[in-house]
């Protein structure tokens, strides 16, 4: 009898340990420091800095790595977004600052960052949050289109991660509409979509400079956006059973397509360009970042993967502290602390980074290409973290995510021109006090769920893993207790085996059960149908 429950615990026993391989508790102390640092001015959201370890316990996966500066910012990050959860009459939103400014819309919310929040928030355990949010941009109260938002691909990304086909059924006559509304608005009859450069959130650009004293023109970003809207539409078609909608979104999102790929990339200069309205359709003159934004929606032949190659060269946008906004080489390339705060003709945006990463990720696993390597997007990454931070005095330093970074010396350069500029206070007409503190205008941590530790959301009933992690870097790595298509999914990492006590190699876990085992980092596909 003795040997029968000692044989049937060594069985249970590896189960439960595999069920959760990560302590939650052993990562608290993140928060409490990260609460114990704050000065918290606003609290509008539900979840505030004495309920922030609960929700995030309850809500997020967890993540363990060698890189305690990376693993930091991850949990910061989550600690941040968890700020911007805004429960409202029409349900919950997410905002992208905490303060409320004079141009946003209803409840404080902008359109600008709302696809970053869907992007990063997918991965919250409770789906109830974003299904509010998707619904909110198209209850007739909002505005959708204030600024460029690929809000149709976002949430059929959202629903990748957790599959919700009625409220994909309910939004589709509603994300149509809205998809007619910036045909009207910002299509021309030559088949290009155009964009004040603000309005894409991009203000005091370059390229916009040629388009005095608009800044409009035909941009990359909004034809790539429109594109990516017209896919989503023509799978949820499909989806719904809807043939002739379906072929109709297949054809507009072949035809911005080519028109991407043959008008708005400058061969001589290898890389997409802005056309600024009023310039007999030449370029502009000037590589800007947002040029790689076509690779975020696998947009470009492998060909044209050549652009990349501008992307860690130093006179271009590689810097100390991130990628720069326009190339540094241009003469018009400038860091000013000068004019208006946000500007887009220099500085580093996390905005901006995290398209490119996303962008940079799916180049390294859908592109056949020699330019750029796992290694260069460590690199970035590893560097983005690195600028997660602000030096009050020469004794302390905390995390901070904020607006804009001066390239060469990290400062955070809207933060210091608001509380210098105006000696007496913080402007009331620009947001007040730290409007910009715990800036909820780009992505993290889903750069490291789906490109580095390499989690690839799919239509399918399917699991992909391909890491981007470079060889020999780590000894060990382990994400936890993410939610994936109402599946538990556990990924870890241990070269020696002695870390994670599983024995060595790359291993994955679905629902506590082992589904793969590897000596090394490998692409995985998983059918999820028989598990």
């Amino acid at each position: 009898m003795k040997n029968n429950i000692l044989a049937l615990l060594l069985l249970i026993l590896p189960s439960i340990a595999e069920a959760q391989l990560l302590s939650k508790d052993q990562y608290k102390h993140y928060i409490d420091r990260f609460n114990e640092n704050d000065y918290e001015l606003y609290r509008l959201g539900e979840y505030t800095n004495e309920k922030a370890w609960d929700f995030l316990a309850e809500n997020i996966p967890f993540f363990n790595c060698p890189d305690k500066q990376l693993e930091e910012t991850y949990y910061f990050r989550w600690w941040t977004y968890r700020k911007h959860i805004r429960k409202t009459p029409e349900g919950y939103i997410i905002t992208e600052f905490l303060p409320d400014v004079s141009w946003a819309g209803l409840y404080n919310s902008i359109c600008c960052p709302a696809a970053h929040h869907f992007m990063e928030g997918r991965w919250l355990k409770d789906p109830k949050y974003l299904k509010d949010y998707a619904r909110f941009w198209f209850n007739g109260k909002s505005s959708p289109r204030a600024y460029s938002f690929w809000s149709a691909d976002a949430i059929a990304n959202f629903c990748k991660v957790h599959p919700d086909d009625p409220l994909l059924e309910e939004l589709f006559p509603l994300l149509e509409k809205n998809y007619e509304a910036w045909e009207k608005d910002k299509l021309h009859e030559n088949g290009l979509f155009w964009q004040y450069d603000n309005r894409d959130g991009m203000e005091v650009s370059i390229s916009g400079s040629y388009a005095e004293p608009y800044g409009h023109g035909y941009r990359a970003t909004i034809n790539s956006y429109m594109y990516a809207d017209a896919r989503a539409l023509e799978r949820l078609a499909k989806k719904m059973g809807e043939s002739q909608r379906e072929t109709l979104y297949r054809q507009k999102a072949e035809k911005i397509k080519q028109n991407i790929n043959t008008r708005l990339w400058d061969s001589n200069a290898e890389f997409f360009k802005v056309i600024p309205l009023g310039r007999n359709m030449s370029f502009s003159d000037i590589r800007e970042q947002h040029g790689f934004t076509p690779w975020y929606f696998n947009i470009p032949p492998d060909s044209y993967s050549v652009a990349w190659k501008y992307l860690m060269d130093t006179n271009h946008f590689f810097a100390p502290y991130g990628i720069t906004t326009a190339e540094q080489c241009h003469s018009k390339f400038i860091i000013a602390y000068e004019g208006h705060e946000c500007r887009w003709d220099g500085p580093v945006w996390p905005f901006s980074t995290s398209v490119t990463l996303t962008a940079l990720a799916n180049l390294l696993n859908n592109y056949k290409q020699e330019y750029i390597s796992k290694r260069d997007y460590w690199t970035l990454l590893s560097q983005y973290s690195h600028s997660h931070r602000i030096h009050f005095d020469s004794s302390k330093s905390v995390p901070w995510i904020d607006e804009n970074i001066n390239p060469y010396t990290g400062d955070w350069i809207s933060r210091t021109r608001l509380k210098n500029d105006f000696e007496t206070s913080w402007p009331k007409n620009k947001g007040g006090e730290e409007r910009g503190k715990d800036y909820n205008h780009s992505t993290f941590n889903d750069l490291i769920i789906t490109g580095l530790i390499g989690v690839r959301p799919s239509d399918d009933n399917i699991l992909a893993i391909n890491p981007l992690i470079p060889d020999q870097t780590w000894e060990y790595f382990c994400l936890d207790d993410l939610l994936y298509k109402g599946k538990k999914i556990s990924i870890c990492y241990d070269r020696t085996g002695k870390y994670y006590n599983l024995g060595s190699g790359f291993f994955i876990f679905i629902d506590g059960k082992r589904v793969h085992h590897s000596d090394n980092l490998d692409k995985v596909i998983v059918n999820l149908e028989n598990i």
